[in-house]
């Protein structure tokens, strides 16, 4: 069984292109959403909640955990490797394939405080990204904004234009709330902008740490620690198949 956590809905990116490679998998998937956001948090509150989270995932079977979430990557990741024996997958920063396709040699970054002060970011940027603009953008509001289940098109407008306007024609989704917003945010950044979504890449690094081994019937089981609305309608949107009771609200 395969656990994928995140702080709220967003990780369900991930999901989607877990489900995709490995459709046959069990998942449980937990969204801390009564905390979230964590971009704004501090890296000591943000570790803790990975490890109750963790834990809880653990007591419910899973053997390996996603953590498809960029701000807890780069918060806690390194300590849940530490702390415990089950395989951990994390986001990685997609710089590097961000700077081997921009023609401008200007590149845009949208993520959260959080995932930019990661020293997982910083040593990412310092190896790929020598002689290249980096334009980090801090997309306060959105990850709100998808929790909800809205699209904020003034806020993406204002963070997309900043980063097309200085030249960028790649712009990197750094967190997995994000490609929720991805139309959007490609209908703002024209036709001559890619955008890169890390999800699917961190599938297949999931795929490659099981050795392609498939395990259980394909179940699937939903946690947040806030409302279920969000949550429920998005992955159903996924998989039409799930049904409420896959989804439930828990205190963790």
């Amino acid at each position: 069984m395969i656990g994928v956590y995140d702080s709220g809905v967003g990780g369900l990116s991930v999901w989607k292109e877990l489900v995709a490679l490995m459709p046959a998998q069990d998942y449980v998937y937990v969204a801390d959403s009564a905390h979230c956001p964590y971009g704004d948090k501090s890296r000591e509150y943000v570790a803790r909640r990975a490890d109750t989270v963790v834990r809880f995932m653990i007591e419910k079977g899973v053997e390996a955990v996603v953590v498809a979430c960029n701000t807890a990557t780069a918060a806690a990741i390194a300590e849940l490797r530490s702390a415990y024996s089950i395989p951990f997958i994390g986001m990685e920063p997609a710089v590097k394939p961000a700077v081997n396709i921009s023609h401008t040699g200007v590149v845009g970054v949208l993520a959260t405080a959080n995932t930019f002060r990661g020293t997982l970011y910083r040593d990412t940027v310092m190896r790929y990204a020598s002689g290249i603009k980096v334009i980090e953008k801090v997309g306060k509001g959105l990850v709100e904004a998808v929790e909800r289940g809205v699209v904020p098109k003034d806020l993406i407008k204002e963070y997309v234009g900043e980063m097309t306007d200085q030249g960028a024609d790649v712009i990197v989704l750094g967190c997995t709330h994000f490609p929720f917003l991805s139309e959007e945010i490609a209908r703002c950044a024209g036709p001559s902008v890619r955008i890169i979504n890390p999800a699917p890449a961190v599938a297949r690094q999931a795929v490659r740490m099981l050795d392609g081994r498939v395990f259980g019937g394909g179940t699937r089981k939903f946690y947040s620690t806030g409302d279920t609305a969000v949550l429920r309608g998005l992955a159903i949107g996924i998989d039409s198949s799930l049904t409420p009771d896959d989804f439930e609200k828990v205190s963790v």
